[in-house]
């Protein structure tokens, strides 16, 4: 159990450093930190797939191309959102997903929810209009790009599930990278800037973060009990609020951490009580 939750520390950690990361190219084409985020998982997936003869199309080719579009718009979105707002509030709002994947799971997959489950996902709703209503100096375009973010990704839930195990997890995200990247360089063509100096070890480390991210949370999620560990995801928050005042001067007021706080905490809550 005290393995687990490292893994899940080091994971929230290298997420908000990505985070971190991002913002600081605020001078760069969101489609090229795309790009560039992309080509850096793939020196780590497709090297893994060829060692372990995993076939790199994948069986549900279909529904792996939706999961990758679905992925691309809600990350585009979302490092879209931090041009905009600080980094501790995109976070959270990006956070909702599951109230938009339980919605989907309902229409699609034709699930029950709970009704405390319902009422938690109001609750953590309510905290994204606080951070929005309590703070005039939050730009409304931030907000919208990060909660469309946040239903996509809500969606990306429900296409994983559908993809189930008939495709090694690696295989998707790998679907992923080739699709962001390949669409990420061409979008990024007219807008091209070429990094300079310590601007390329940043490009570089986006895809490094990124992929060590998602492994040590997949590690932490098998090694310890989900209800236990899943809430330790949201340390993200705290880490990028912390990181977004000392290095970006970023600016928070009470009720915006309020806001942040009741997100946290509901969506805490429900993931304990859907495992349960």
């Amino acid at each position: 159990m005290r393995k687990a939750i490292q893994y899940m520390i080091i994971s929230a950690l290298a997420f908000t450093l990505l985070n971190v990361f991002v913002k600081s190219l605020n001078n760069f084409s969101v489609y090229q930190i795309v790009f560039f985020r992309s080509i850096g998982t793939l020196f780590f997936t497709l090297p893994f797939l060829i060692k372990n003869k995993i076939s790199i199309l994948g069986h549900q080719k279909t529904l792996l191309v939706a999961r990758s579009l679905a992925g691309l718009i809600s990350m585009t979105l979302f490092f879209l959102s931090l041009k905009y707002i600080a980094m501790g509030t995109a976070v959270s709002i990006r956070y909702i997903a599951p109230i938009f994947a339980a919605l989907f799971a309902v229409i699609i997959l034709k699930e029950r929810i709970k009704p405390i489950q319902w009422l938690l996902f109001i609750i953590a709703f309510f905290g994204v209009v606080i951070l929005k209503g309590f703070n005039s100096d939050i730009q409304i375009q931030g907000i919208v790009f990060a909660i469309v973010s946040a239903i996509f990704a809500g969606l990306v839930y429900i296409i994983i599930r559908k993809i189930g195990n008939k495709d090694h997890p690696v295989v998707v995200v790998n679907y992923f990278m080739v699709i962001s990247a390949i669409l990420g360089g061409l979008i990024s063509i007219k807008g091209w800037v070429n990094p300079k100096g310590q601007e390329w070890l940043i490009f570089l480390s986006l895809g490094i973060f990124g992929y060590f991210a998602q492994l040590y949370m997949t590690k932490a999620m098998q090694q310890g009990e989900t209800n236990q560990i899943a809430p330790l995801k949201y340390l993200e928050v705290v880490f990028t609020v912390i990181l977004g005042l000392v290095w970006f001067n970023e600016i928070y007021n009470i009720m915006s951490l309020v806001g942040i706080l009741i997100i946290i905490t509901a969506l805490s809550l429900n993931l304990i009580v859907h495992k349960k």
